[in-house]
């Protein structure tokens, strides 16, 4: 069977919508009807029940998910594999949401080059559903995501856990609606500040990376929300300040896998997460933005000097 056919399959199963697959996928919604419609023929059964309110998966529909899912899986393998590059015996790919790259896992990359470097390795920054789609389809090894949803067959295992919290650099520790810098930690975090802040829907700076957004905020002045590790250094010598009856948000990276992907590799690539993710020695007074202290694998520290 044609592995387009089953990645059809599972993007309409996923949106449940033919006009969202289409999308997805860069084609014609007369492109996916056929192939759904080829799909249907060779098994001899209808998959989807179509309606105003999109695409309903029938009785058999349901039952070829978990197929339709293995071929592409093992599909994903034969051709990861197939395609290692001399001198590597495995190969893993990794994805993360943009802002969990810097420093977290540009030091993963940094440990794995180190730690095993007869693995190949992928790297790619998407958005968190499209993320989770890829490592269930398995076009995708492995993923870093904040607070992601539990999904069937899929792992989430909790790397890094923190506070979120407003700072200002206003000497009277007030945030100034005129200059507050939203950042975006993720769906979860935008729900809980909308409902805690409804009237900065409209924020005058909008940043999507922590980092970028600290420097700016350093420089310009102004009020956002920072893990507290990286806020550290600048409330001890000063330059912020914690905005007084500010709700403190919880920050969560989890690491989620498929079952079907516990082994070696796998395992490898969860230890240099970990390792990353507490092998920073403590914060110090003269941190600035952008540098980071040196990944030492022989000291353990608690994850709060992440950006």
């Amino acid at each position: 069977m044609d592995i387009t056919l089953a990645r059809t399959f599972l993007e309409v199963s996923a949106s449940g919508s033919f006009i969202s697959a289409a999308e997805r996928l860069h084609l014609t919604q007369t492109a996916v009807s056929a192939r759904i419609r080829t799909l249907e023929e060779q098994l001899g059964r209808r998959l989807f029940v179509r309606n105003k309110a999109g695409a309903r998966l029938t009785t058999a529909g349901e039952r070829f998910v978990r197929h339709a899912t293995t071929l592409v899986q093992v599909w994903e393998q034969a051709r990861q594999h197939v395609a290692l590059p001399p001198g590597r015996e495995e190969g893993v790919s990794l994805g993360g949401e943009l802002s969990l790259w810097h420093p977290l896992l540009a030091d993963w990359l940094i440990w794995m080059h180190r730690e095993c470097p007869q693995i190949a390795l992928r790297a790619e920054v998407d958005s968190p559903m499209r993320l989770l789609d890829r490592v269930h389809e398995g076009s995708l090894d492995i993923a870093v995501l904040y607070n992601p949803p539990q999904r069937p067959d899929l792992v989430s295992e909790l790397l890094v856990e923190e506070k979120l919290v407003m700072v200002t650099s206003a000497p009277d520790g007030a945030m100034d609606p005129a200059q507050y810098v939203y950042v975006d930690w993720g769906p979860s975090f935008q729900a809980n500040h909308q409902a805690a802040f409804p009237d900065l829907g409209s924020p005058p700076v909008s940043i999507s990376l922590g980092p970028l957004a600290l420097t700016y905020l350093l420089s310009v002045g102004g009020s956002g929300y920072f893990r507290i590790g990286t806020a550290e250094p600048f409330l001890r010598d000063g330059r912020l300040r914690l905005v007084t009856g500010a709700p403190e948000f919880s920050w969560s990276a989890y690491v989620v896998y498929a079952r079907r992907q516990e082994g070696n590799v796998i395992d490898r690539v969860r230890q240099g997460l970990r390792a990353v993710a507490t092998a920073y020695d403590e914060p110090r007074a003269d941190h600035e933005v952008g540098s980071r202290p040196t990944v030492r694998g022989s000291k353990r520290r608690t994850d709060r000097q992440l950006l």
